[in-house]
């Protein structure tokens, strides 16, 4: 009732999964990673307690084809299962029971672990496979969401759309760099879930990423005067106030030297609703 991809980067840097169902909060139960360690999806008949037991076997050591082996060895329930695994290296394996309903089955690669069940068709896992591998400049988050979304638009899950979920962990790329998380979104229920969570990705990287050298916009006096009479129309002293009441702290420097071009573009668009 799920299908998913478990991914490494191709740096080596980061882990993540991107899961899409018929069914209520999938992010809730399908997903798990942490960086330096691995990722996984448990699905179908899901056995959460995969989660915390395959990342436990990663961490000490063992290969993402020995910890899905361990896990089912030990699952009297295993032909109900289906498990996708990444370790640290980007070995991959996948496992689809023989009680999973049709379609069902997984494609693994260097790197990657797709698998579905209860699919329109093997093209939903094929198509995921070709974006994952066609979109390989895009950045991690976005291109396990290209896989994703080529999925779903191969047909996805047979019996329909409800909820979605992204993944993504690197070392120290959580919120103030406290934890390893750098995007956990989750559509629990709705009409078209990879679509909104396509909009939430792009706030994601509005509100909780830095801005990089190239995107940081220099705040001259003349352009000073330009914020601090836009900011003011809004009601807000000065720009770091504004900023801070809008959420975008991490896109503008703590002194107000500079801005990202992005909030640059959005504090110019309130004069023209204004």
């Amino acid at each position: 009732m799920t299908f998913s991809i478990v991914a490494r980067s191709d740096d080596g840097e980061s882990w993540g999964v991107a899961i899409a169902s018929k069914f209520l909060a999938v992010g809730n139960a399908v997903p798990a990673a942490v960086a330096g360690i691995g990722a996984i999806a448990t699905q179908a008949n899901a056995n959460v307690s995969y989660k915390g037991l395959a990342l436990a076997h990663l961490d000490e050591g063992a290969t993402a084809s020995v910890a899905l082996q361990r896990l089912l060895e030990e699952d009297p329930d295993r032909d109900h299962r289906q498990v996708g695994i990444v370790d640290v290296d980007g070995n991959s394996a996948s496992h689809t029971g023989s009680a999973c309903y049709d379609w069902a089955g997984g494609i693994t690669g260097d790197g990657y672990a797709i698998q579905g069940n209860i699919l329109t068709s093997s093209e939903v896992v094929e198509a995921m496979e070709r974006a994952w591998l066609d979109c390989a400049t895009l950045p991690f988050a976005d291109r396990l969401l290209a896989a994703l979304k080529a999925g779903d638009e191969a047909g996805g899950d047979k019996r329909g759309r409800q909820s979605a979920a992204l993944l993504v962990v690197r070392d120290e790329a959580g919120y103030g760099g406290h934890d390893d998380v750098a995007v956990d979104l989750r559509v629990d229920d709705h009409a078209t879930p990879v679509p909104e969570l396509a909009r939430l990705l792009e706030l994601n990287d509005l509100f909780l990423t830095a801005t990089t050298e190239q995107d940081k916009v220099p705040v001259t006096p003349e352009l000073d005067a330009e914020i601090t009479a836009l900011v003011r129309a809004l009601g807000h002293d000065d720009l770091l106030e504004w900023a801070g009441t809008e959420n975008y702290e991490m896109r503008v420097a703590p002194t107000g030297s500079w801005l990202d071009k992005r909030v640059l573009a959005i504090l110019r668009a309130t004069e023209e609703t204004s």
